[in-house]
């Protein structure tokens, strides 16, 4: 009866009544299903993989930064700390920069390259020498030529080549012609220095100037080498140099400028100079160093010297006074003052008025041996102790009797560099403190040692302010900046040995300020001519004087000294008495 109603299920058939079990077949199931390729579902996988690999990138950047910039800071500062410290990567230019005082560069070195040959090797020498001539212009077909006929294996055709005559040669494809790298010395600023750095030769080798004395230094080190020179202040000197040349028709010049308390020279200029960049400069007279490699006789300057001693000495004081009223008469010579004042000259007098014959008296009282021990004293019987390799020998007189003490005391019979006047004047002003002078900033190796009092220090200061008030360096007193300094003027001697009127050679030294010295300048011409202006005159109040005056007036600012306009000259003088009678 069922049966009639809810008949058997036919199991080959697929149709199932309402409400009828459904079976699955897992054999079956999703073979065509939909499950597998659902849009969605695939979306949010590849969404999931692509976050998956960038959190794994991410994570290894991380890493390696925290490597890199904690790992290796540490190890390096830790390094840092057990190996000495370099403070330049290896350098592929073997020759250290060269810097003035305030880090700028006067010599450095490009890296260039050089054209040598193996001639066994060329198959065509006229061919390829033909070639070359036409890139090399500067060189000549048979110059080349000849240097590829030798029957050398190695052999430089040119040095330095350009990057344009590189690329052509190499472009010929010539067997047998090679190049090597190089470098090349550059002076930027050509003669302003020349006769400081000098200048290396075809082989990069140190031949002149700080280049040879520090060769090894500049080859060992790729740090620079900073020196105590200011190069503005360098032009500064130069550029009135060459005008003062041009004005008084002189054979040359030099100038020095010298840190009273250190001894650093921050300018030495020495004329005719030369360009260091050029492989041309043969005259002799312009690779001479005057400041150095000079020793010459230089008249009154050394006047300060000879009182300086008789005052230290204690047999001289400042108010004692010398007859020059008639020459002083000796025994092989008489010695005379020049447009003398022919009266009893106090011993600032003897310096105001440039007597030799109160000099001569000042240094006969003392004695030849407390003068020749002091003169030594000052470094004037040897070289200088300096980093430069072109210095001159003192002549110093063998025999030290009563004619040699008389003209030592005004600057004959002794001869000596600019650099050892320079470098003793900045002693006497330095509470009487000698420091060898040197051409490297802040020179730890430089120790000072006493050679006067610095009460004679600075009564010497009060007579060479003086001179410049009232004496012969009038002219170089630019007000503001109290300058004190001395004159000298001594002749020049002829190939006979006889000194010749006319021909001299000037000399103006000074310290600024004089109420606290803080550098000292040295100027001198060598046989300055008359002019309208000095009135027939060439003597060194003429010449010297005013151009340290115009020297002074334009380095005072570039050296940060403030110009004292408040004080007058004599209430000026008083307070420095003062100063002075308190020490």
């Amino acid at each position: 009866m069922t049966e009639k109603y809810f008949p058997k299920k036919n199991t080959d058939s697929h149709f199932y009544l309402p409400g009828e079990e459904i079976r699955i077949n897992p054999k079956s199931s999703f073979s065509h299903g939909y499950s597998n390729n659902d849009p969605l579902e695939t979306c949010k996988n590849r969404v999931s993989f692509v976050i998956s690999s960038f959190a794994l990138v991410f994570t290894i950047i991380c890493l390696r930064l925290f490597n890199v910039c904690v790992s290796n800071n540490y190890i390096s500062s830790h390094t840092a700390k057990v190996e000495s410290l370099k403070a330049y990567a290896i350098n592929p230019i073997k020759r250290a920069d060269i810097l003035d005082r305030n880090g700028t560069i006067i010599a450095t070195s490009l890296p260039t390259v050089n054209l040598y040959a193996n001639p066994k090797k060329i198959y065509n020498h006229k061919s390829t020498a033909l070639k070359l001539s036409k890139i090399l212009t500067n060189l000549e077909y048979d110059t080349i030529y000849k240097k590829l006929s030798s029957k050398s294996s190695f052999i430089y055709i040119k040095r330095n080549l350009t990057p344009s005559q590189q690329y052509q040669i190499n472009y010929l494809g010539i067997p047998g012609l090679e190049f090597e790298n190089g470098e090349k010395r550059v002076y930027p600023h050509k003669n302003l220095f020349a006769h400081i750095i000098g200048k290396t030769n075809i082989d990069n080798l140190g031949v002149s100037g700080l280049e040879k004395s520090l060769d090894e230094r500049l080859t060992e080190s790729n740090i620079p080498l900073r020196l105590s020179i200011d190069a503005g202040i360098q032009d500064t000197i130069r550029t009135n140099l060459l005008e003062a040349i041009e004005k008084y028709k002189a054979l040359g010049a030099t100038a020095i400028l010298m840190n009273v308390k250190t001894s650093e020279v921050i300018s030495m200029i020495s004329l005719p100079d030369y360009d260091p960049n050029l492989s041309t400069n043969k005259n002799s007279k312009t690779l001479f160093n005057i400041a150095t490699s000079g020793v010459y006789e230089t008249g009154s300057v050394f006047k300060v010297f000879n009182a300086t001693m008789s005052l230290d000495s204690g047999k001289i004081k400042v108010t004692d006074s010398f007859d020059a009223s008639k020459p002083l008469k000796l025994k092989y010579n008489t010695i005379k003052d020049y447009r003398g004042e022919n009266r009893v000259l106090t011993v600032p007098e003897i310096l105001i008025h440039s007597s030799n014959i109160g000099s001569a008296k000042m240094a006969l009282e003392v004695g030849g041996n407390e003068q020749r021990k002091f003169m030594e004293k000052l470094g004037f019987f040897n070289k200088l102790k300096f980093e430069l390799s072109e210095l001159g020998s003192p002549i110093v007189p063998k025999r030290w009797g009563e004619g040699t003490i008389a003209t030592v005391s005004y600057g004959y019979g002794l001869a000596v560099s600019p650099l050892h006047v320079a470098t003793a004047f900045a002693a006497i002003v330095n509470d009487g403190m000698y420091k060898d002078p040197t051409l490297i900033r802040h020179n730890s190796k430089n120790i000072a040692h006493k050679i006067v009092s610095k009460k004679t220090s600075r009564q010497m200061i009060k007579l060479l302010r003086d001179v410049v008030i009232s004496g012969s360096g009038k002219r170089a007193n630019v007000k503001g900046y109290e300058i004190a300094g001395k004159t000298g003027t001594a002749n020049k001697l002829s190939k006979e040995g006889k000194y010749v009127n006319k021909k001299v050679r000037t000399t103006f030294m000074a310290t600024f300020p004089s109420s606290k010295p803080q550098y000292i300048i040295l100027v001198m011409l060598d046989e300055p001519k008359a002019t309208t202006e000095s009135w027939g005159f060439v003597t060194s109040g003429w010449n010297t004087v005013p151009v340290a005056g115009k020297i002074i007036s334009e380095i005072a600012p570039q050296l940060d000294i403030k110009a004292n306009f408040d004080l007058d000259e004599e209430r000026n003088a008083r307070i420095i008495e003062a100063v002075y009678s308190k020490n």
